[in-house]
């Protein structure tokens, strides 16, 4: 059984036992009175929950049975834990695996691999990861998906943790980072590596298709890594190739390849970003109710709130990144510079700017906004994290009724030191 299914046992466990009503037993904890949420989709039940060590043991009456530690869970909600369906905590663990930020909210799963995963890497990924670590550093024990997600179990981490292989990563281990396709060797060898990521246990193909090199992959490529994942039941999750000017293009081409490949997709972030194209999340929405009515199981996830992060990078024009990014120049426009909020640095002395907007920098440089934001971006030898404030509240409230989309961070699990 590999570190990405693990999970499940706990789950399972609760669920065979689901029920059960023991007389006289004692426990490391029992939950007592809670209404329980079991994670099905079904309607909750009241009853207690029992935990042995870091196992859930038995869920029911459990009326003569104590528990070490008790707690009063009446007029509470109790689940077995909530699924980040968009976590960037693979660095983060290896620091500090508690994933505080997360584990205190309930979150007891991390999925990552939006795009990039932590495997397989080259040797020469590896010499640059190195060569990027910012204040977290570490040493590179693994090469491939597997040992990577083994070596946080080894370590101890306290969430439950599950990855996608990243189309990024398998593009960039066999072309690095050259704008054009694929041979078809280089493609067979791309589908092969996903094929042994799918069986050591990956969820299915992470893509980020509005940054350099994954936008230099088409359709057919996707479709080919995204065919050699379908194979062993692999889903397909994607940032698509537009949020705003271009949005239903983008949506139609993740439901293109969940139809040729016969996968079930996922859209990353579904947002409509830009005041222009506020507009637009309603056909979004008539695409994705279209294709899950004509049995394509199609899926989305979101932020709860109408600010999206990336790099301060992808404000800026193809030739400035070198093709690493789709003219996004409108997201400057779009988002103003005072909607744009810094929030990460690798250079400590540009650290203080964090919480602080484009707009309130630019200022206090004298500098305009655009050339603020390329200064920033060689200073920290970076793409600057950024917060831009884009979506509609009005969108927000339409998309978090559906059901089927999810929720998630697209973050780091940290601790407040």
């Amino acid at each position: 059984m590999t570190a990405l299914v693990r999970h499940l046992g706990i789950l399972a466990l609760a669920l065979a036992l689901l029920g059960a009503c023991s007389q006289g037993e004692s426990y490391d904890l029992v939950i007592r009175g809670g209404m329980i949420y079991d994670g099905l989709g079904g309607e909750p039940f009241a009853g207690d929950v029992a935990v042995d060590g870091d196992r859930i043991v038995a869920i029911g009456a459990l009326v003569d049975a104590r528990g070490e530690i008790e707690i009063d869970a009446a007029g509470l909600a109790v689940a077995p834990g909530f699924i980040n369906m968009l976590s960037w905590a693979n660095q983060p663990l290896i620091e500090d695996g508690r994933g505080l930020s997360d584990i205190r909210q309930g979150v007891t799963l991390e999925v990552m691999g939006e795009g990039s995963s932590m495997g397989p890497l080259s040797d020469a990924m590896k010499a640059e990861m190195r060569d990027r670590m910012g204040e977290i550093r570490y040493d590179i024990e693994w090469t491939t998906l597997d040992e990577y997600l083994s070596f946080l179990e080894r370590k101890g981490v306290s969430p439950n943790v599950a990855s996608f292989v990243g189309a990024t990563t398998v593009r960039v281990h066999e072309l690095g980072y050259e704008d054009r396709p694929p041979t078809a060797v280089e493609l067979a060898r791309m589908q092969e590596l996903v094929r042994q990521a799918m069986r050591e246990g990956a969820l299915g193909v992470g893509s980020s298709l509005i940054y350099a090199p994954a936008s230099f992959a088409d359709t057919d490529e996707l479709i080919a890594l995204m065919g050699a994942a379908a194979e062993y039941g692999g889903r397909y999750i994607s940032h698509m190739r537009s949020e705003g000017d271009r949005l239903e293009e983008a949506v139609q081409e993740l439901i293109k390849i969940a139809s040729v490949t016969g996968a079930p997709a996922e859209i990353y972030h579904l947002k409509a970003s830009g005041r222009s194209n506020w507009r637009k999340l309603d056909r979004v929405f008539e695409l994705i109710e279209s294709a899950r009515a004509a049995g394509l199981a199609i899926s989305a996830d979101m932020y709860s709130y109408r600010a999206g992060s990336t790099g301060l990078d992808a404000t800026m024009p193809r030739w400035v990144q070198e093709g690493g990014h789709d003219a996004w120049v409108e997201r400057l426009v779009q988002a103003g510079p005072e909607g744009i909020l810094m929030a990460g640095f690798r250079n400590p002395e540009l650290r203080p700017l964090i919480g602080m907007t484009l707009a309130e920098i630019a200022e206090q440089r004298g500098t305009d906004p655009a050339e603020t934001a390329m200064d920033l971006v060689v200073e920290d030898d970076s793409r600057v994290d950024a917060v831009f404030f884009l979506m509609s509240e009005e969108n927000v409230r339409k998309k978090i009724v559906k059901p089927w989309v999810t929720f998630w961070s697209d973050a780091g699990a940290l601790a407040t030191e």
